[in-house]
């Protein structure tokens, strides 16, 4: 990894961190194409722990346990992330809508659409997801991700918009959100604001406050500025609060301190 690179990811990691405050560590994640060599020091699950992790499970990892993953085709036991990701094409059975209906819509042709406009990479055009907290990574990645709570979106969503304006445009189908962060964020070339799904909170460990936000690395420079640029204007976290305020207090409070002040000569003239 060159110096540039690293010292990008290291500007980025301390901005996040010092205006943005996650509980988690903000994450690097690269796409890794066939033939590509996977970064050093990367564990791919099947490979060194005999295990099969999904997406959003390898998420919640490297972002509560600090390590960096990799998952395949042999690892995403998820077929609708499998397929999602290109590591496997789609089937019949999974076009129809078969794993959808009944649990996420009421017929065929309700599930059918819900597939059909899930966010996918073209299957084979990938082997790997590589995800990594950013002050770890040895990669560039393609995008990052950072989960925090309402507000703490709202600060990047702020920074994107820094320099450019204008608004920000997400889609959600209420799961699936690892393609929806990573695939969506990379097809589109723009930040997203995305929302968990409820296998990244079964599996991931997402959390009922959190959200997340993803962009692409090309915004790295811009986010860094745009978090610099809107703290410094005052739209800070945490917030700053209304609290300057004289604040009233209960009758018996007045009592017992004009009392206070009677005795002591400290009253109000």
């Amino acid at each position: 990894m060159n110096e540039m690179l690293a010292a990008s990811l290291r500007s980025l990691d301390d901005a996040i961190g010092r205006l943005v405050r996650p509980d988690t560590f903000p994450l690097a994640i690269r796409m890794i194409s066939p033939g590509e060599a996977l970064p050093e020091g990367v564990k791919v699950p099947s490979q060194s722990m005999g295990e099969q992790w999904i997406v959003c499970q390898s998420i919640g990892v490297a972002r509560r346990y600090g390590w960096s993953i990799a998952v395949g085709r042999k690892d995403v036991v998820c077929p609708l992330a499998s397929i999602a990701f290109g590591f496997h094409a789609p089937n019949e059975l999974y076009s129809s809508g078969h794993a959808a209906v009944g649990m996420y819509c009421k017929d065929d042709t309700a599930a059918a659409k819900l597939e059909a406009e899930v966010w996918k990479f073209t299957p084979g055009k990938y082997e790997y997801v590589c995800v990594a907290p950013l002050n770890r990574a040895n990669f560039e990645p393609h995008v990052v991700a950072v989960y925090g709570n309402s507000a703490q979106v709202m600060r990047l969503v702020h920074a994107s918009l820094y320099a450019r304006g204008g608004r920000l445009s997400s889609t959600t189908g209420g799961r699936l959100d690892c393609a929806e962060l990573i695939i969506q964020t990379m097809l589109s070339d723009e930040p997203k604001v995305v929302l968990p799904c409820n296998g990244d909170r079964v599996f991931g460990m997402a959390q009922d406050h959190e959200m997340a936000f993803a962009f692409p690395w090309r915004y790295a420079a811009e986010i860094v500025a745009g978090l610099e640029g809107t703290h410094k204007g005052g739209t800070r976290y945490p917030i700053t609060v209304a609290m300057r305020e004289t604040v009233t207090m209960p009758k018996t409070y007045q009592e017992i301190l004009k009392q206070l002040e009677e005795r002591d000569g400290t009253g109000k003239s």
